[in-house]
């Protein structure tokens, strides 16, 4: 019996042994790998997030390798060693998700988006980021794929299956062609560079950023902070209006209505002083011109220029505010008011 015992612990032992090796050695050289990487950070970056899953890996490689090497054939063991494998694959999987991960956040921190001037920046980092979420897609996938493949039974109806692919792919395409459709709109959009990430968009007749850019769905933040969720899809099939498609400085309008008896010139020159004197103003464009004159009100139209969405907005109201406290302290005459032809009413009331 002490013989049947010390056979059935001897493997043991020497298999939590091999663990127990291979997890300080791994344990060891994280520990001189992160005091190197103290100068380098993406060194440091790629140590520290590919230490728990290279542990899982090299802890359930070594048991493979142990209990092959220590144990002879019984029920248990192709089940133990299956799982085993099941382990290790998707240790791999998480171990190259991690590494590729910190590789493209490290190449998107060196993407500068904070200048004035940043609309290759944001293309890339939009890409960089459908890329990222593409890998790890691409990633799980074939981990579940490779795992799948270990089975027998799935090994088995792999003829069948292409026998049938015809059929399901028609069936699946069907099933899933909304989805097929957004995948190809997300896209679509990133790569023929329609949509990027902080793009000024108006959309179902709201303004706002672009917040995320999926391959299912974009998210629009609202000016305030509410989210519009639209398919990507209906981003290729309606019109929007894009407002920084090309470049980020851009035009804006002011419409005032005021008296006829305005002096355009000096509201003109007005203008001309105050821009001159605002933060916002890039110096490109500014202008005051009557638009419109009907119903007893002149409609007068400033237009100003700003080097993105958020100064412009600022300039307009700016502008807008600036040119009625104008009228109203400097030609009061100018007010917007209606006009009554009250002399018939004189005679009526006499006779």
């Amino acid at each position: 019996m002490p013989h049947i015992v010390a056979d059935a612990l001897a493997p043991t032992g020497v298999i939590v042994l091999v663990v127990l090796v291979t997890a300080g050695g791994i344990e060891l050289g994280y520990r001189l790998l992160l005091r190197l990487g103290r100068e380098v950070p993406l060194l440091r970056e790629l140590v520290l997030r590919a230490h728990r899953p290279l542990q899982a890996e090299a802890a359930t490689l070594s048991t493979i390798a142990a209990i092959r090497t220590t144990t002879e054939e019984g029920t248990w063991r192709p089940i133990v060693l299956h799982l085993l494998l099941l382990a290790a694959i998707a240790a791999g999987g998480w171990l190259v998700t991690n590494l590729l991960l910190v590789l493209i956040d490290a190449a998107l921190r060196h993407v500068r988006t904070d200048i004035e001037d940043d609309l290759e920046a944001r293309r890339i980092r939009t890409r960089v980021l459908i890329v990222r979420r593409l890998a790890v897609a691409v990633i799980a996938v074939l981990t579940v794929g490779i795992c799948l493949v270990t089975f027998e039974s799935v090994r088995a109806v792999g003829a069948s299956v292409l026998a049938s692919a015809g059929l399901l792919s028609v069936v699946a395409g069907l099933a899933a062609q909304s989805t097929l459709g957004n995948l190809f709109a997300g896209l679509q959009l990133v790569f023929s560079n329609a949509l990027r990430i902080d793009d000024v968009v108006v959309v179902e007749g709201e303004w706002g950023r672009i917040e995320e850019l999926t391959l299912g769905y974009v998210v629009v933040r609202i000016w305030d902070e509410r989210r519009l969720i639209m398919p990507t899809s209906y981003f290729t099939t309606q019109p929007f209006r894009h407002w920084t498609r090309n470049q980020t400085e851009l035009l804006g309008t002011v419409y005032l209505d005021v008296d006829w008896s305005v002096p355009i010139p000096e509201m003109r020159k007005e203008l001309e002083h105050f821009c001159a004197s605002h933060p916002a103003w890039d110096g490109r464009a500014q202008s005051l011109l009557v638009t419109d004159a009907t119903n007893g009100l002149v409609r007068v139209r400033a237009m100003i220029s700003a080097a993105d969405s958020s100064k412009l907005w600022e300039l307009q109201c700016a502008v807008r505010e600036h040119l009625v406290e104008w009228i109203r302290t400097e030609h009061p005459e100018a007010l917007p008011r209606i006009r009554t032809d009250v002399r018939g009413l004189e005679v009526s009331g006499a006779a």
